[in-house]
This record gives C-alpha cells, structure tokens and sequence, in this order.
C-alpha cells in the first residue's frame, strides 16, 4: 500500500527511544522528514545518528527540550517551522500509591503528559489550516479509558489527553486536517525492557520467563504477549497518511486487546 507520505515533515515528541523512536522509524522509511526530541542534548544527538546509520537516506533532524520546562517548550516551538505531521507522545509513566502522591507529582504529570501536547497543538494546528493539510495524532493509553488504581495520575493525563484531541478535532471542521488519539497497551518499550530486565536480575529468572511473567498477570490481553513499539508506529503512520481522511476526532486501539469494552 502507497501511503503517499513522501516529502511530509514530521516531529515526534519524546522520539530519543521506544514508542516515539519507533514512529519516527516508521515515518522516515515512508519518505517522511522526521525531527526527533528528547529532554537531553546527547541523547538527541545519539538517536538522530542511530536513524541515519539504520536509513541512510533518511531525513533525521534533532532538537532538544524538556517539556516540563515552559521556557524550553516555547523555544522549542519557534524552531519548528511548518510541520505536516505532529506526533504528541512524550509522557511520564510511573506507579505510585494514590495518598503519597503530592500536588507538585500531579502538576508536573499534567505538565508534561497534557500540556506538551497543548502547546504543540497550538504552535502548528493554525499553520495546518491555512496550507490546508495536516495530521495531529496524540498517543494515549488503554490506561486512559480504564484507569489502573496505582497509575492515577497518568491514567488521569491519558484520559486529558482523549478529550483535547477530540476537541481539537472539531476545529478542522470541512478541511483535510485531521486530529486523532492512538490507545496504546503493555507495550514492549526500553524504559519496560530495563524494569524487567531489572526484575528478573533481582529474582534470578531468565529474562524471557520474567517477561511472560508479567504480561501473565494481565488477564484481559487478547495478544497475550508486549506489544512492540513497531506495533503502534505501524498504526500512527496509516492515520498520518492521506489514506485515512475520514479518520478524525477518533480513538483508535492498539491494546492487544486489553480493554474489554467499546469506545
């Protein structure tokens, strides 16, 4: 299938590794122009390498900021320029007993999770409109339609992050401008890989067993394995082509079939 993608330019928030590494992956073998993100210099500059040495042709740029920093986010914004395809996915994840979670963890949850892709949105949507194409595409989480007990806050920031794509979505009323959530599962990512890797060292398991272990005690996964990043970046880049038009304001799942019930 042509996608059609050639020539697009893209920036992928939180893009250094896993998910969002995996989307600008996908993209730039699509023919995309693809600017990766992370928080540290470095670590930008190494993922940007990394694409070039694995897609020579590639189109790769970098620029750093870390979204918890307004400052950064607004010069980060500036730098920008015209961008086709606008990727929210950088997050914080972490489990954390409701009562010991303090204000300033909520906030700076919010921050991050929600308002990147606020002030993301806001930098690029106008520019969309007025060329007339354009693809915002926000990657939430199963954890934002069933929000697990020991991830309040960051099931609280994926369910935000559904209704500000919707809303978005019906500013592009009549135009070739989408707006659409991706629902990701238990997904295979580096920071996942260490935790288990981690697990298993302290338990002294191999790591595949450890692996199965954990997905084991989700009793509603119907791929009953990771999903891999590749998996998510596969459904990002359908819905960032101009082959899913009639695709706008939706939620669309890549869960393995973790959630039992419809959207």
């Amino acid at each position: 299938m042509e996608l059609r993608l050639q020539g697009k330019t893209a920036f992928i928030s939180g893009s250094t590794q896993g998910i969002g590494y995996a989307i600008a992956a996908v993209l730039a073998a699509e023919g995309v122009a693809v600017t990766l993100n992370g928080r540290d210099a470095a670590r930008v500059h190494a993922a940007v390498a990394r694409l070039r040495s694995e897609q020579p042709e590639a189109q790769v740029a970098g620029l750093a900021a870390d979204f918890a920093d307004v400052e950064q986010v607004d010069a980060l914004t500036q730098q920008l320029g015209d961008v086709d395809l606008l990727v929210n996915n950088v997050g914080l994840f972490g489990l954390a007993d409701f009562a010991s979670i303090p204000d300033d963890e909520w906030a700076r949850y919010f921050e991050v999770n929600v308002m990147s892709g606020v002030r993301l949105s806001r930098a690029v949507l106008g520019g969309m409109l007025e060329r007339g194409w354009g693809r915002i595409i926000f990657i939430s989480s199963e954890s934002g339609v069933n929000v697990p007990a020991d991830m309040l806050h960051y099931g609280m920031t994926k369910a935000a992050m559904l209704a500000v794509s919707n809303g978005l979505s019906k500013l592009t009323r009549g135009t070739a401008v989408t707006v659409n959530t991706v629902l990701g599962g238990p997904t295979f990512s580096d920071g996942v890989a260490a935790s288990v890797a981690a697990v298993a060292e302290a338990q002294s398991l191999s790591h595949d067993v450890m692996k199965a272990a954990i997905i084991g005690q989700n009793s509603t996964t119907l791929l009953e394995r990771f999903i891999e990043p590749t998996e998510i970046a596969n459904l990002v880049t359908y819905l960032a082509s101009p082959l899913a038009s009639a695709t706008n304001g939706a939620a669309l799942r890549a869960d393995g079939g973790v959630l039992t019930a419809m959207l």
